[in-house]
């Protein structure tokens, strides 16, 4: 949803696995968009996607936003695949 005179951008990002989907998800949604940020952010994962909406009214702030996200995105695949594939199908230490 879009309101007049805001930027929105939607992102679909593949991974191998669904595993790996919800690996990134679980990593990725604790970093909230600090509210001066003006920016809102709204990440999930569907099989092994992780879907990410993030909207703001200038689009420089979300711009700043997405490379944020992006930042962090790329440290947890890299953590990923310096660790390898999961080794289980779900995580049990909560």
């Amino acid at each position: 949803m879009s309101i007049a005179g805001e930027t929105s951008i939607s992102l679909k990002i593949p991974f191998p696995s669904r595993r790996h989907a919800e690996i990134a998800f679980d990593a990725l949604r604790v970093d909230s968009e600090p509210n001066r940020s003006f920016v809102r952010k709204t990440i999930k994962h569907e099989d092994n996607y992780l879907i990410l909406e993030l909207s703001g009214e200038q689009p420089k702030n979300v711009r700043v936003g997405l490379t944020a996200f992006l930042e962090s995105l790329i440290l947890c695949c890299e953590t990923l695949d310096q660790f390898g594939p999961p080794v289980s199908e779900q995580y049990l230490h909560y």
